[in-house]
């Protein structure tokens, strides 16, 4: 319940602050400096008093359960300190030793001691795997397109048992990337990120979104998620932000009529249309506040996009805390505006992040150069967008820092292409699996297949060059084998 005060801070994180950055009250928290109302749901609840610009309210302890839960569903079967209140809780063994001693071996298996705590615990992905020869053939069966019901005829196993190796299967691919994403973020400091977000299953409209972020030239997926938690239930009906469950979201929605939408003819009027699309909505962050059709998962509860793709920079603000400078490529979303503006903001007015939008046509030629640019100020937060265009090819830019004098750089560097081509392949390469129908209406069955597909784009999957994104960063040697994966 609302008390005319910005949501309390929870761990001393507090999101609730003007992001305009030209404005003096960016970043600042404090009351004074806004106009609070909770008497009409159709308007704002947070007016900056001095640019007029309308952020939406957060539930700070709602961002930090976010973040919590994404933690634990990508290292929970990692070997790690499971003391609560100790030093090195939750922090896995891979890449954090220096908490850890050797403790000999359970049978085959290696056991570590917390120097901090003293308790023990064994790692039960150090020995060989087992199911080594049945895992491989059905990934290898997976990979090449066959439905479950087939792959369990092969294999002469049951559907339960099929999923039962899936599970297996993805935490040894976690285990197996986390060491690897370590030596990234130590050897990968200059290179330029770029973040993705669409649909995890494109003909469900089950609500379920996919936020990936990784390296935007050789697409080495270093995060990704869904706003998505298949161990929570979904509320009633819709709750304030002040509310402890704010972040859950109900199946209550203002569903459209039909109607033709025509579509943009140029890029500039398909970014103008993005905006026009986004100020349709109740919450610019929230891509549920406007009239759409949603057919809610049957089991599990969904999670409000925003804290999906809040927490997600936040995981990388603690994983990139020792680069000097962070650039990070966006697909024209507000959201993900919002969330890493929200997050990097000491980083932004120190010039230190660099976040920028791109858009650009089927015709654009990855890297190629831009020979005339035009500048223009769009929409209600009067963004600057740079334009250029060879013949039908078409591309254009805009640092939400409002920095300009690279556009020409900009242009010819920034891509989200590779994160958008690793979605892609996700959905050709799984589609019999994705479009089952009791699929589309409980998603959580796909979650070990996310973090399978991430180990395997990472570490197998080639170019044309016969080079792995791991290869091309310097993290790996060669390319993994499914055997090598699975090991």
């Amino acid at each position: 319940m609302s008390t005319g005060k910005l949501p309390p801070a929870a761990d001393g994180l507090q999101l609730n602050f003007c992001k305009t950055l030209a404005c003096r009250n960016f970043g600042l928290s404090d009351e004074k400096y806004y106009l609070l109302q909770d008497s009409d749901p159709s308007r704002p609840g947070l007016v900056c008093r001095e640019c007029g610009a309308f952020p939406p309210l957060l539930n700070n302890r709602g961002v930090i359960e976010e973040l919590s839960r994404q933690k634990q569903q990508d290292s929970g079967n990692l070997a790690a300190c499971n003391t609560k209140g100790c030093e090195a809780f939750g922090k896995p063994v891979l890449t954090h030793r220096e908490h850890y001693h050797a403790f000999g071996y359970s049978g085959e298996r290696q056991r570590y001691r917390c120097k901090h705590c003293q308790a023990t615990f064994v790692d039960k992905w150090s020995n060989a795997n087992p199911k080594l020869d049945i895992q491989q053939r059905l990934l290898g069966l997976l990979f090449t397109g066959h439905p479950v019901r087939e792959i369990c005829r092969r294999l002469h196993i049951n559907p339960k048992t099929f999923y039962d190796h899936l599970e297996q299967i993805a935490a040894r691919c976690r285990n197996k990337l986390a060491s690897v994403d370590a030596r990234f973020l130590q050897l990968a400091k200059e290179n330029p990120l770029a973040s993705s977000l669409t649909t995890l299953q494109p003909r469900s409209d089950n609500g379920v979104m996919w936020l990936t972020t990784g390296d935007a030239k050789y697409g080495y997926v270093l995060l990704q998620n869904i706003n998505y938690s298949s161990d929570e239930e979904k509320p009633e009906q819709i709750e304030d932000v002040y509310a402890e469950n704010a972040r859950l979201m109900p199946d209550v929605f203002v569903h459209f009529t039909d109607s033709f939408e025509p579509d943009p003819d140029s890029l500039l009027s398909q970014v103008n249309e993005k905006y026009n699309e986004v100020l349709s909505r109740s919450n610019v962050e929230d891509l549920y506040t406007r009239p759409i059709h949603v057919d809610y998962p049957s089991k599990g509860c969904l999670i409000r996009p925003q804290y999906a793709a809040y927490a997600q920079y936040l995981r990388l603000k603690e994983l990139t805390e020792g680069w000097s400078e962070l650039k990070v490529y966006l697909p024209q979303e507000p959201l993900l505006r919002s969330a890493i503006v929200s997050v990097f903001k000491d980083r932004l007015q120190d010039k230190q992040c660099h976040p920028i939008y791109v858009v650009q046509n089927a015709h654009w030629l990855e890297h190629d150069t831009a020979n005339n640019i035009d500048i223009m100020l769009l929409s209600w937060w009067r963004d600057r967008w740079a334009f250029t265009q060879k013949g039908e090819a078409a591309k254009a830019i805009c640092h939400l820092g409002k920095e300009n004098g690279c556009e020409a750089e900009w242009l010819q560097e920034a891509t989200t292409a590779a994160l958008e081509d690793y979605q892609n392949r996700f959905h050709l390469h799984f589609r019999s699996l994705i479009d089952e129908p009791r699929r589309r209406l409980r998603p959580g069955g796909l979650l070990p297949l996310l973090d399978i597909f991430r180990a395997w784009n990472n570490l197998c999957h080639q170019n044309s060059e016969g080079v792995t994104p791991a290869q091309a960063l310097g993290l790996a040697r060669h390319p993994y084998t499914l055997a090598n994966l699975l090991a």
